[in-house]
């Protein structure tokens, strides 16, 4: 059986079993091809947009002996389904908004009918894809953060719900910040690092939000050295997101960060 990176491993152990999955921009299918090795999926759709990748992961497939388990197919996104094809989603190593945006592709498809799960990692813009589950009837089951060759992931776990909005009121809580800070401020917060991840703070949640504040910083001292109006209000705004930041870091049940010294 062939071994999944930390990352990807994060992501199969949240597929459920028995669950037909189709991984959107497969790669080499090393997602599917482990589901199945392991006997934790009966099959599997690999869909990927560009024709070397493809190639990859029908070789993979076929090298692995599951071509008949695995259906390797091309093209962009969702598009690769048919409706009521797959229980399970899972997309990984994009963008947010990329992310997004084929999930309402498929979802203005049909290609969406019948999933009941969504497993989702976003290399950036994670607020994108949570204010997306929100807005179309998902409910956030599970978030995981981890990190591997330096870089801090993080993996969305959802599920369809017909009282998803009902729900949804209890995963992004305001209490869970007990901040004086304004009812919207909160609820952004909450898309951007994560309502489970705030409940259960860890030490690499706090080390990304620092290195976020390092970035910030950066920005920031550029920002100054221009004295142009649009630069001056720049830096506040930097200013000002750096300060929320810092309260909410210094609010979570955790060692509190070490930032006193940067800019405030």
């Amino acid at each position: 059986m062939i071994k999944l990176s930390k990352r990807l491993q994060t992501i199969a152990d949240r597929v459920t079993a028995g669950s037909r999955v189709a991984d959107i921009g497969s790669d080499h299918a090393l997602l599917p091809v482990y589901l199945i090795q392991s006997g934790r999926i009966p099959s599997a759709v690999a869909g990927e947009l560009n024709s070397g990748p493809c190639e990859a992961a029908r070789k993979q497939t076929a090298d692995a002996g599951l071509t008949g388990k695995i259906a390797v197919r091309q093209g962009d996104g969702l598009a690769v389904l048919q409706p009521g094809e797959v229980d399970a989603i899972t997309i990984a190593g994009m963008g947010g908004s990329l992310m997004a945006d084929i999930l309402e592709s498929g979802q203005q498809s049909g290609k969406l009918a019948g999933v009941q799960e969504l497993v989702l990692q976003p290399n950036v813009g994670e607020d994108i894809v949570r204010r997306w589950l929100v807005r179309r009837g998902w409910v956030l089951a599970d978030e995981a953060i981890l990190e591997e060759d330096g870089r801090i992931y993080e993996v969305l776990h959802a599920v369809y719900a017909e009282d998803a909005e009902i729900r949804n009121i209890g995963v992004y809580d305001l209490t869970v910040l007990p901040l004086p800070m304004e009812s919207h401020k909160k609820a952004g917060w909450l898309y951007r690092m994560g309502p489970y991840l705030l409940r259960k703070p860890c030490g690499l949640l706090i080390k990304k939000w620092e290195l976020e504040l390092q970035k910030l910083e950066r920005i920031r001292h550029q920002v100054s050295l221009s004295e142009s109006p649009e630069s001056r209000e720049k830096e506040a705004a930097i200013r000002e997101e750096m300060n929320q930041i810092k309260e909410v870091l210094a609010c979570l049940p955790t060692d509190k960060p070490s930032f006193k010294s940067w800019s405030s």
